[in-house]
């Protein structure tokens, strides 16, 4: 049995994706504040106390950060897949009522992590950028 495209219960499923979707991309953007508000004061407090030293613990909210954004861009990205399936298969009148019940990303969330980290233009220029800043300020500045 196939669904219609056009019934509550489709449009819902969509909506329900949609969101997830939204979310996992305000996440990633919050990681990305998270990280400059940290790695800032941080910088702020070693220049008050003329440590430059001790810039390096900026290091690590920017790595635990950028990991985290990269496992929220994965999920972002799986969902998006799980997503154009769903709407694949609505088009193939191949959708069946099970589908309208799974909310679930595809594919590996550990390689798709690895691929956003290394890979999204998105991810590694910013961090990398904050990660040059914290070692220019141990290095030069402070």
């Amino acid at each position: 049995m196939t669904e219609p495209i056009q019934s509550f219960a489709v449009q819902k499923h969509l909506e329900i994706m949609q969101g997830v979707i939204q979310r996992m991309a305000e996440n990633s953007r919050s990681c990305k504040l998270w990280c400059i508000t940290l790695v800032s004061a941080v910088l702020v407090l070693v220049a008050r106390t003329g440590e430059p030293q001790h810039a390096l613990i900026a290091l690590a909210p920017a790595v635990l950060l950028c990991i985290l954004d990269s496992y929220y861009l994965a999920l972002e990205r799986n969902f998006r897949r799980s997503y154009e399936k769903f709407v694949e298969k609505l088009h193939q009148d191949q959708a069946i009522p099970t589908d309208l019940y799974t909310v679930a990303p595809t594919g590996s969330i550990l390689k798709e992590t690895i691929r956003a980290m290394f890979y999204s233009f998105s991810v590694l220029p910013f961090y990398g950028v904050v990660v040059l800043t914290v070692v220019l300020a141990c290095c030069c500045v402070l």
